[in-house]
């Protein structure tokens, strides 16, 4: 069975100042989820399916009818703050997203094969999507609890604009995943040394540590789980109008209840994403680079 590229795309894009799922970045207007796309079918994906809002809908298939939207089987899911498990209305005051757990959430009716989640706006490279993919062929759906991640070292992740989230990762001698720390507002001091900024006491975190970029390989058994995690945050934090269930969060806590076990796949592929508007100049060149050198074709999609 081809698994299929799960692409969460209803981010609001805040911080960057526009819709990053559509802004053109690469030599021939190409979009990340171009790339995203193009390096998952040839490493053997059969289908795609797309999380984003009703209100960019139109917008979104303007973008990409022409594209890859004619070349692989697709579905759209849409993920609004109102849709909710059974018993659980949304706060008339919500306007944060429930988080990328419930972008996961949303697709349970969707997707029937084992699957790779990643986000929108990160650029994560063919070998990423090829480790993943072979993987997920090596555990079949009856080791349906096997999943996986491909990590990155956090010194090549950061932005130069602004500060990051990244989930740190603590892996096993047998390169499992023990815990994923999510630790927020990373960046360089003056001194260079890489620091998660904190109220109480600044925390400096290793160049060469391995975090998340949410880059997941999940079976279908994750839907359970997710739906079972999701009720309980929401009993809890229903009302809380920033709460939010993040993915990193979600398996940290699948591994400490002992109810699946992540393995950690390493890719010597760069990764690079648009987190703020001052990224852009330097992904639109390291696009070049890589279609210059051969990497991809000049025109994606012919």
């Amino acid at each position: 069975m081809q698994p299929t590229l799960l692409i969460l795309a209803a981010g609001m894009g805040s911080r960057y100042g526009s819709l990053k799922q559509i802004d053109k970045l690469g030599p021939g207007g190409e979009t990340i989820i171009d790339y995203s796309v193009f390096d998952a079918m040839q490493a053997g994906f059969g289908k795609a399916v797309f999380v984003i809002r009703k209100s960019i809908e139109k917008d979104f298939i303007d973008v990409f009818a022409d594209r890859f939207l004619k070349k692989i089987p697709y579905e759209i899911v849409f993920q609004e703050l109102d849709l909710l498990p059974e018993g659980f209305a949304c706060p008339e005051d919500r306007t944060k997203p429930w988080g990328t757990a419930h972008a996961l959430w949303v697709c349970r009716n969707v997707v029937k094969e084992p699957f790779v989640v990643i986000n929108a706006d990160d650029f994560y490279g063919k070998q990423a999507y090829q480790v993943l993919a072979d993987h997920l062929r090596q555990n079949p759906e009856h080791e349906s609890n096997n999943f996986a991640m491909c990590g990155y070292k956090l010194h090549n992740t950061l932005s130069e604009h602004g500060n990051v989230t990244r989930g740190i990762c603590k892996i096993n001698q047998e390169g499992y995943l023990e815990s994923v720390d999510e630790q927020f507002n990373i960046g360089r001091d003056e001194t260079g040394m890489i620091v998660s900024y904190k109220d109480e006491e600044n925390l400096v975190l290793l160049p060469d540590e391995t975090v998340s970029m949410n880059i997941w390989a999940f079976n279908p058994s994750i839907f359970q789980l997710i739906e079972e995690y999701f009720v309980r945050f929401l009993e809890k934090q229903i009302h809380l109008p920033k709460s939010e269930l993040v993915t990193p969060q979600l398996v940290d806590q699948i591994i400490k209840d002992g109810r699946g076990k992540i393995k950690v796949l390493h890719s010597a592929s760069k990764w690079f994403g648009v987190t703020y508007a001052n990224d852009k100049p330097l992904v639109m060149q390291t696009l070049k680079e890589l279609t210059n050198s051969g990497e991809y074709p000049k025109k994606l999609w012919q």
